[in-house]
């Protein structure tokens, strides 16, 4: 059996043992040196934040059942897709999908902020008051059911092998939690890292209540594209410390922090 026959096989335990494994070390690590100190009840959000995980999960395997890796191996079957069309070593065609994939999920990232209707449920992701952990998989179960039918067309067209689609989700997974962790870094390392993946202190600027702030920095994994289409930016109008994080004039806790509240947030009048 070979790496790419092993890695589909073990797609299941594979994911959810590094979610498990990436999410209790970034957790301890928030609790041994946090950035920043928490600005609400952190039991509560956690198990609201975590509930909406569950939840969309749940709906995703219900609605998706064999989720991004089985359309890659039916395109792949029907010679669907970029990649399928030309002749690439399977390791340059697994390099050149996760790329492609990545740049996807930052064009993605940046429509949603632009366009109303989208923002208002990317707004979710956002209103969250603090910034750790669990913020990196707080998102509105429209948005996570709308974000896997763009990612299905994009794998299509691409011709992703399923097994870059599985690699690149575990990783994406993984790097969401890392880059909107708590945690603080040395200087010099952040910048060092901020070449190759984006940092908890990049991303964080992203999560400011400022415009000018949290229209910047739409990468989740590779920091590139935000310096190669002028998003980038390196710090917050504030420290990192002193920045408010969230959403301006959503800062009410039965809207932004409890389940059923988060869920019809994009329904609210503005």
């Amino acid at each position: 059996m070979n790496w790419t026959d092993w890695t589909l096989q073990h797609e299941i335990p594979l994911r959810l043992g590094l979610f498990i494994g990436v999410f209790v070390v970034m957790a301890l690590w928030e609790q041994r040196l946090p950035k920043r100190r928490l600005q609400a009840p952190k039991h509560a959000r956690w198990l609201n934040n975590i509930a909406l995980v569950v939840l969309n999960s749940l709906v995703l395997r219900i609605l998706f059942p064999t989720a991004a890796a089985g359309v890659a191996l039916f395109a792949e079957i029907h010679g669907w897709g970029l990649l399928n069309a030309l002749p690439l070593p399977e390791l340059v065609a697994v390099v050149v999908a996760m790329i492609a994939l990545d740049f996807a999920i930052y064009t993605q990232h940046v429509v949603f902020h632009r366009v109303p209707w989208l923002w208002r449920l990317h707004q979710v992701h956002h209103a969250d008051v603090d910034f750790d952990v669990t913020t990196g998989a707080r998102f509105h179960t429209l948005e996570i059911i709308l974000s896997m039918l763009i990612k299905f067309a994009v794998i299509v067209l691409l011709g992703a092998p399923a097994v870059a689609v599985v690699l690149f989700e575990v990783l994406l997974n993984a790097s969401a939690m890392f880059n909107h962790a708590n945690v603080s870094l040395p200087a010099r390392l952040d910048r060092a890292l901020r070449w190759i993946i984006v940092t908890p202190d990049m991303h964080r600027v992203h999560h400011s209540v400022r415009a000018s702030c949290f229209n910047t920095n739409f990468g989740f994994n590779l920091p590139w594209w935000d310096r190669l289409f002028g998003t980038y930016r390196a710090q917050p109008e504030e420290s990192h410390e002193e920045m408010l994080i969230g959403q301006r004039g959503l800062r009410d806790p039965k809207h932004v922090q409890w389940l059923p509240g988060v869920l019809m947030l994009p329904f609210q009048k503005s």
